[in-house]
């Protein structure tokens, strides 16, 4: 994601990202094409994705050949899922010079877009994801069905083919034990819940990614209208007020708990992935509660990135075992946090 400054809504909306998934007419879905077709569709996508440069700078990464930390890295910034970082055979992303938007092909659609952005910035990542997809459309023809919409290998992409999500930080309605009732809340709304990289991932960090499941028989706007207007206002305004009610009963045991998780970072010399976000979480709440006065919340909100193992073996500049991480974080995090 880009440094743009937080949107008004950060201390809850950590991103939004738009997703378009698409698919060529003439060719089998990724699941039930060889490797010859799977080529074949990247070498049909690609002048499309040529054509979108204009507006959309890009440079291709043939996932095929890139090397294994190339891929972890894209995979920690969010451009290409997990399925498509170690996936075999054809198939490549194309990323934007500001790292907000990327074009997987041949994932489990032939093409899946996206846009990601910090904050609540839904509008915008739709406009931008929007004008992609009519320049690669006037290059290529996707599967369309004048009932069913735009065709996709899983039921639920099936019709407008978009999503939208926002990852939420969600400490306090973890810390009251109300996260269940988001979660079948979601689920009443057809939404769904995943962690902090998507589907089969687990939460880290107390950061959930709430996206809508279903695209059949609502258009674009609607569905933005939807998430944009209800959904993450309502689960921004239930954090917020569970935050307010934790600070008036227990505001010294979370003072106490903020300063402790800051203080191991601040001193240790090993640290854990998991443990790391999960005190990472607490020091973010606190920021956002005012309780850190010298804390900028976007630069701690970047450490849940800059923490992940492919960045730290990038700016080792050399791979790194599991101990060799653990210090490498632990170096990180202190010399990060030693101004809070």
């Amino acid at each position: 994601m880009n440094d743009q400054p937080p949107q008004d809504d950060f201390d809850v909306v950590v991103s939004s990202r738009a997703r378009i998934a698409r698919n060529l007419a003439d060719a089998p879905f990724v699941h039930r094409a060889d490797e010859a077709r799977r080529r074949a569709v990247v070498e049909e996508v690609l002048p499309s994705i040529i054509a979108a440069e204009a507006s959309e700078p890009t440079r291709w990464i043939d996932l095929e050949s890139a090397d294994p930390l190339d891929r972890r890295i894209l995979y920690e910034e969010h451009m290409i899922s997990r399925t498509h970082a170690d996936a075999s055979g054809p198939r490549g992303v194309a990323v934007s010079s500001d790292g907000c938007l990327s074009v997987m092909v041949n994932e489990e659609d032939h093409v899946r877009m996206h846009v990601i952005n910090n904050g609540l910035t839904l509008p915008s990542c739709f406009e931008r994801i929007k004008a992609l997809d009519e320049i690669m459309e006037r290059e290529v023809t996707w599967a369309f069905h004048s009932r069913w919409g735009y065709l996709a290998a899983c039921p639920t992409n099936v019709g407008a083919g978009i999503r939208f999500s926002a990852m939420l930080h969600l400490p306090a309605l973890r810390l009251t034990r109300e996260l269940d009732k988001v979660r079948q809340a979601a689920r009443d709304l057809n939404l769904a819940v995943r962690g902090y990289y998507g589907e089969g991932s687990e939460s880290s960090g107390h950061l959930y990614q709430v996206s809508n499941q279903i695209t059949l028989g609502m258009s674009e706007a609607e569905l933005l209208e939807k998430f944009l207007g209800t959904i993450v206002p309502g689960i921004v305004d239930y954090e917020r007020a569970a935050r307010q009610a934790l600070l008036k009963r227990d505001r010294v045991q979370i003072e106490d708990r903020l300063q402790r998780d800051l203080a191991i970072l601040q001193s240790a010399r090993i640290v854990k992935a998991d443990e790391a976000m999960r005190r990472l979480s607490m020091i973010r709440l606190g920021c956002s509660l005012g309780l850190l006065q010298h804390t900028d919340l976007n630069e701690i909100t970047g450490l849940f990135q800059m923490i992940q193992t492919g960045h730290l073996q990038q700016r080792a500049g050399r791979p790194l075992s599991q101990a060799d991480a653990q210090i490498a974080r632990a170096e990180l995090l202190r010399t990060c946090l030693q101004a809070a």
